[in-house]
């Protein structure tokens, strides 16, 4: 059993830095919304294509009620992150942790 055990942290470890990096990268995208970035700039585009998947399934959700001006979509995608890394990481260490 300590095969499956060793195997759920690694797993944990490793959705924990792919929430980590997304948090930043939503975040990074969000800063640099303020101040209109070049759309041709290489950073810029990967930032933009690295975010869309996880933003514009949250704006395609949300009614047109919440849409007052700004895009509050990070602002819930920050929620789900923090929600999902608090839950999933800390459930599958727990679940290993139970194994040994």
């Amino acid at each position: 059993m300590f095969v499956l055990s060793n195997f759920l942290i690694a797993a944990a470890n490793v959705l924990n830095v792919i929430f980590t990096i997304a948090w930043w990268l939503i975040l990074i995208r969000a800063l640099i919304s303020w101040v209109n970035p070049d759309p041709y700039n290489p950073i810029v585009q990967f930032l933009y294509k690295t975010t869309e998947p996880i933003l514009y399934p949250i704006r395609r959700l949300l009614p047109q009620s919440l849409r007052f001006g700004i895009d509050v979509s990070p602002i819930i995608a920050f929620l789900a992150i923090v929600f999902f890394r608090s839950f999933l990481v800390q459930t599958l260490y727990q679940l290993a942790i139970n194994l040994r």
